[in-house]
């Protein structure tokens, strides 16, 4: 009787590896290339204005400052590593731990308040050795992905009434409350944001709507007996932006300037008055779109705009096109979560909107930050490689 033919240590091998060859060749093809160029056009783009924003540094006694951009590649590196492997892992993989990984983020939350080191009154960073990282930015694509797995797994079907709703709002309260403790208000409008914006890919009945629009409204006032006072001067300074140029508006005001120095095509490379002459702070963590305005004028502010604005459409068009729920949820998320931080900073710095703490996705400086964005953006591609098939078939094997 002849048995079956078993191969050898030496064919298994080859055939692991061709197996592994064709994954690498199909994930290769299956390369959302699109999203990845545009990303890292932003990031180039972000990189270069971060060497012309820090060079007024140079030669000065805060010249440390001036190699922030050296670091702003290391990190981005990282977040290109660290998202290879998370675009790697079956998102479905991620969506069973969903909610392992947000109680992680919950915990680094609550760590702040016992570890983190205080900076300019606020209480966000956790130091391990040399390093420090912000749990409250790890804390977004975490939502997202609890958001996604309970919406993935919510039987009630729709329109949604407001009992359908205490769960994702419960999810989103607990994390929004800890930040904005911190204190860290941008943040924890931000998670308020992501998920107003994940629920309106849903039908909610009509009357849940107005509802939860009167208590916004008598939210407001409540809330501002609650704000800190340069909370209520920043937003005071946003209805008048004449009061205080010297002391609330300076950053807007000098920010508008150097927007408005920029005309149609910029003051070119490194020659911006507003930023060379030193008119604009912190021009290279939230203010990093005044000087690249003003050297690029209304032609490179509108490029860098439209990158941003290819970036959320097509994450649209991901997560139309996701296999199931969770997908689309987590794409709709991630791609609220760049178009919610481009948004509020360029209209912060415009003087549309209030001065928040709020990076510019990509732009900004800050390891925090940037492996955020990074994870999104690995997460959009990790759907996006998946919507086939055979494909995430041939990634199981």
């Amino acid at each position: 009787m002849i048995g079956p033919v078993l191969p050898t240590k030496a064919g298994a091998f080859r055939d692991f590896g061709a197996r592994n060859a064709h994954f690498a060749v199909r994930a290769s093809q299956r390369i959302d290339w699109p999203l990845f160029i545009a990303a890292a056009t932003i990031a180039v783009m972000g990189v270069v204005n971060l060497y012309s924003a820090t060079s007024v540094y140079f030669g000065t006694t805060r010249g440390g400052l001036a190699e922030i951009y050296i670091n702003q590649v290391y990190w981005l590196a990282i977040g290109v590593a660290v998202g290879a492997g998370v675009a790697s892992i079956d998102y479905r993989h991620i969506e069973r731990y969903a909610y392992v990984i947000y109680t992680a983020g919950i915990i680094a939350l609550a760590l702040v308040f016992v570890l983190a080191r205080d900076v300019r009154g606020a209480s966000r960073w956790i130091n391990i050795g040399s390093f420090s990282f912000q749990p409250s930015e790890f804390m977004k694509p975490c939502l997202i992905v609890a958001l996604g797995k309970y919406l993935h797994d919510d039987p009630n079907s729709e329109p949604r009434t407001l009992r359908d709703l205490w769960g994702p709002a419960l999810l989103t309260a607990i994390p929004a409350l800890l930040v904005a403790k911190q204190p860290d208000l941008g943040t924890a409008v931000m998670m308020c944001l992501l998920f107003a914006s994940i629920m309106a890919i849903t039908r909610i009945n009509r009357k849940t709507l107005l509802g939860c629009a009167l208590a916004a409204g008598i939210g407001g006032p409540i809330l501002w007996n609650f704000a800190l006072p340069y909370q209520r001067a920043r937003l005071t300074t946003f209805l008048n932006p004449a009061a205080d140029i010297t002391g609330t508006g300076y950053h807007a005001y000098h920010a508008r300037i150097a927007i408005g120095n920029g005309g149609l095509f910029g003051n070119g490379y490194m020659k911006g008055m507003q930023n060379q002459y030193r008119f604009l702070p912190d021009q290279y963590t939230d203010f990093p779109f005044p000087v690249f305005a003003e050297e690029w004028g209304f032609v490179g502010a509108t490029v860098l705009i439209l990158l941003y604005g290819f970036i959320v459409l097509w994450a649209i068009r991901i997560a139309s096109q996701a296999r199931d729920r969770f997908g689309a949820v987590v794409s709709v998320g991630c791609g609220a979560l760049i178009f919610w931080h481009a948004f509020i900073n360029i209209g912060m710095v415009s003087g549309m909107l209030p001065v928040v703490g709020m990076p510019l996705p990509l732009f900004s400086y800050g390891g925090s930050s940037v492996l955020t964005i990074t994870l999104s953006l690995a997460l959009l591609m990790n759907v996006s490689m998946r919507r086939y098939a055979g494909f995430s078939a041939l990634a199981r094997r």
